[in-house]
């Protein structure tokens, strides 16, 4: 009885959440902050990503989620998403959602940063769906750092290589590839467009925003 209160409570606060509108300072916001933990990433010799494997690199999704809850694990977050075009060029970012509910016997909170590389053209196809999940949708493993580089060869038959950086303390939930979606509406606005997710992503009908540039130049100079 009191867990399916607390879950009603806390579906009912997802709700209003949800519903409440993303300002552009908060879009630039997450677009700033997964900049940063993509860099945060880089800067670390012991968790680096191969260069090898972001010149491979057919798109990239920077995902920040946090973890809260006792006796109820609530995981909620978002990210951006990225694919190399054709020509090469990697694309505007878009927004993401991503979260998930957990039960168990939990306590402490935590901060999950992870980095999706995306190895091929079907997994960044993925990003076309209302709702996908790496692992499911698409194999998934995890990625080998840059001080691991003898290891690279053995996982490019991967779709997607994750990279997870956990902060914090969470103790009875094990961090586990949640379900995503595109954030449609949030990212028309910032480009002002109607257009849709393929058409931001593969397209070069849709202005990059001065505040995307700082992210877009970074990716574009790791994944050459």
């Amino acid at each position: 009885m009191k867990r399916s209160l607390l879950l009603a409570v806390v579906l009912s606060l997802a709700t209003v959440a949800g519903a409440a509108e993303l300002t552009r300072a908060d879009i630039v916001a997450r677009i700033q902050t997964c900049e940063a933990i993509l860099q945060e990433t880089m800067g670390s010799p012991s968790r680096a990503i191969p260069a090898d494997v972001l010149h491979r690199a057919r798109g990239i999704v920077i995902v920040n989620q946090v973890h809260v809850g006792l006796f109820l694990g609530v995981k909620d977050g978002w990210g951006v998403a990225m694919v190399k075009k054709p020509n090469n060029q990697w694309s505007v970012p878009v927004l993401l959602k991503a979260g998930e509910l957990s039960f168990g016997l939990q306590a402490g909170g935590k901060t999950v940063e992870t980095i999706y590389v995306l190895m091929d053209d079907d997994s960044t196809r993925m990003l076309f769906k209302s709702r996908f999940k790496f692992g499911v949708d698409a194999k998934a493993v995890a990625g080998p750092r840059a001080a691991e580089t003898e290891r690279t060869t053995k996982v490019f038959t991967a779709q997607v290589l994750v990279y997870s950086n956990v902060k914090g303390f969470y103790a009875g939930a094990t961090v586990k590839t949640g379900a995503m979606s595109p954030s449609v509406e949030a990212t028309r606005r910032f480009y002002y467009t109607d257009w849709g997710i393929p058409e931001i992503l593969f397209s070069d009908w849709v202005k990059p925003q001065p505040e995307a540039q700082p992210l877009m130049s970074y990716v574009q100079q790791l994944c050459y």
